[in-house]
């Protein structure tokens, strides 16, 4: 039996979140940076901005934002290309400290993480004093600064860490938990974005404690499978486990072009880096798909997908590019222009391809 699994004591789950991850790296990396309103993206037309510095964020910039959108709100505000390398280097690092610490550690992305340690690798009693010491050991190693939600769940955690943003630390015991839940908006809880808040908010709901007094019945018909989980975690209960084996169900990339496109050829020209991106991920992680899917998002953000699922795992970037053709091709000629296009390889395999030589490349 797991700690996880001991009836009748609580979890100990930390979620560590770096703050303003990306730009936080390009300032510690270029001093003339630091203080400075900040994006990570690309300032053009069409550029959408993948963080923003805290300094950014005081005037409104916030992540997947249109540049242009950013630029109307802070006139001043630099924009740095992207760096996925030397974020990804970083992270190695962290994660490299969390590992210092327990085995049972779930990326949700470069940025943040769920530990348990429940029981932990230095045989420490409190998760807090736990969770202050990587916090401590990421500043020392890295020069960037993290925040962390200490709890006996996962939802808990999570809502924690954005308790005390930036370079905080908040806690959720099991006693003041359920009343924790029931002052919160739900349009902060984990997993209620914009439109399902927009939906409760009809519905009456604006807190947990509204949400509480809804029966798992009515939240079913009006939430479909996330009913149950809006139900439980309203009480400030979550029995979601740390998955340290946490499989990825695709793998995908897009771009968003500088002029939207109507011929063949560019469009055609635009999907070889794409395909190129997801392919090196495959093999770097000798991972393997069936299904091969084409997004096309038009100039008007409507948005259409093409799917095709093979027999055999796609074996090859020229065999996923072959697909991706097959799919493009019957979409034109376009009636409008196409804004994005993406490529995404899903019902994966990882043992298909054990046999594939592993490449010292990285997405």
């Amino acid at each position: 039996m797991t700690a996880e699994e001991t009836p009748g004591r609580p979890r100990k789950i930390i979620h560590v979140d770096m703050d303003a991850f990306y730009a936080s790296v390009e300032q510690r990396d270029n001093p003339e940076l630091r203080g400075l309103p900040l994006a990570v993206g690309h300032g053009e037309a069409r550029g959408v901005v993948a963080a923003a510095s805290y300094e950014a964020r005081k005037f409104g910039v916030h992540s997947a934002m249109p540049s242009v959108t950013a630029k109307r709100k802070c006139p001043d505000l630099i924009f740095v290309k992207p760096r996925f390398d030397a974020y990804r280097a970083v992270s190695q690092r962290i994660h490299a400290i969390f590992s210092e610490y327990t085995p049972l550690i779930e990326p949700l992305s470069l940025d943040e993480a769920y530990l348990d340690v429940t029981e932990n690798l230095k045989g420490m009693e409190l998760a807090t004093e736990i969770a202050e010491e990587i916090r401590q050991e990421i500043k020392a190693r890295t020069g960037l600064t993290a925040s962390a939600g200490v709890s006996y769940n996962k939802f808990l955690a999570k809502m924690a860490s954005d308790q005390r943003k930036p370079d905080g630390l908040f806690v959720i015991t099991p006693r003041n938990g359920p009343a924790f839940v029931e002052a919160l908006p739900v349009k902060k809880f984990h997993g209620v974005g914009p439109a399902t808040a927009e939906r409760m908010h009809k519905l009456g709901i604006e807190t947990g404690a509204d949400l509480k007094a809804c029966d798992l019945v009515f939240l079913q018909q009006h939430f479909g499978k996330s009913g149950p989980y809006f139900y439980w975690v309203a009480r400030g209960i979550d029995e979601r486990q740390v998955k340290p084996d946490r499989e990825r169900k695709s793998i995908g990339a897009e771009d968003t072009f500088t002029i939207d496109v109507h011929d063949f050829g560019t469009a055609h020209a635009g999907l070889q880096p794409l395909i190129d991106k997801v392919w090196r991920y495959c093999d770097a992680n000798r991972i393997r798909g069936k299904t091969v899917t084409l997004k096309v998002k038009w100039a008007d953000f409507t948005q259409i997908t093409r799917s095709k699922t093979v027999t055999a795992p796609v074996s090859s970037s020229s065999e996923l590019a072959d697909i991706i053709t097959l799919l493009l091709s019957p979409i034109f000629p376009v009636s409008k222009g196409i804004r994005l296009l993406g490529v995404t390889l899903s019902s994966l395999d990882h043992a298909s391809a054990q046999s594939a030589p592993q490449l010292a490349l990285a997405l």
